[in-house]
Order: structure tokens, then sequence, then C-alpha cells
């Protein structure tokens, strides 16, 4: 007769011991997913800024003259973006200006690159907290295999 025996401190039968062990499984696999599409997430936003050949501007108050792939030299340049509009226009928003002011299409397309820019640091934000997650759900996906092990068959006489 075959019997599996499962530590006692569990006290969960044959079926339900299981059933964890598939959710750990499906855990490992949830969190090699998030890594997967975090880290292709993370690349695609990377290379397509890559592709547009940005450098953040010399007069930026960090990250001057280096090229705009990541969420903090995307933060600079949309930084400095602000910094000239606001300059332009005599320190005011695009909705404050006067429809006839001549800075206003000037400062519309300073707000537009600054909403792309920080649209491509929220996407990098997000591809992280998608890395994370999947490492977070990963480990303990890997911690419920290694708490509830494998059934083990005994045979008693």
């Amino acid at each position: 007769m075959t019997t599996s025996t499962i530590p006692a401190t569990f006290g969960l039968s044959t079926g339900k011991a299981g059933m964890v062990r598939l959710v750990g499984v499906l855990g490992i696999i949830g969190g090699i997913l998030l890594l997967v599409v975090g880290g292709l997430g993370y690349g695609t936003v990377s290379s397509q800024l890559g592709e547009e050949n940005i450098t953040v501007a010399e007069d930026a108050s960090f990250l001057a003259g280096a090229p705009v792939v990541g969420p903090f030299s995307a933060f600079a340049q949309a930084d400095i973006i602000n910094h000239r509009a606001m300059k332009a226009s005599g320190g005011k928003t695009y909705a404050q200006l006067e429809q006839d002011d001549p800075t206003r299409p000037t400062v519309m397309t300073a707000s537009l690159l600054r909403a792309s820019l920080f649209t491509s640091i929220l996407a990098f934000g997000v591809s992280v907290f998608a890395t994370a997650i999947g490492v977070l759900v990963g480990l303990f996906g890997w911690s419920i295999l290694t708490l509830v092990p494998a059934r083990s068959k005994t045979t008693t006489v």
C-alpha cells in the first residue's frame, strides 16, 4: 500500500498539498513572465528613445550632454524644456498665454515634448514595478514549494 507523507506541521491532505504546490509553481511561472515583460518593456522604451537621438541639453541642471535613453535623462531633458519654455513665455504656461501670443506655439510644442518624455518616464516606472513584482511573486512561489515538499511515496508492509 502506498501513502503520501507531508510534514505534520502543515496538516494538509494530499490533495490540498498538491494545490498549494500548484500555486507555488504558478507563482514561479508568473514571476518569470513578469520579469520578462518588465525587462522587455524597459528595453523597448529605452531603445525607442535612443532611436530619436535626443541628447540632454548642455544647460540642463543634471546629466547635461547625456543621451536620452532612460528615466533620469528623460526627466533632465523635460526639465530643461520646461525651463526654456517658461523663460520664453515670461513665466506663463500654455493655458495662461493669450490666443495671439507669438510664444504660444513654442510653449505648446514644449508642453507636448514634456508630456511625451513624462510618458516614457512612466513607462520605465511601470516596467521596473512589473520586474520587482515578478521577483516578489517568484520568491513567494519558490517559498511555497520549499515549505510544502513534493509527495513522497512510502511502502508499508
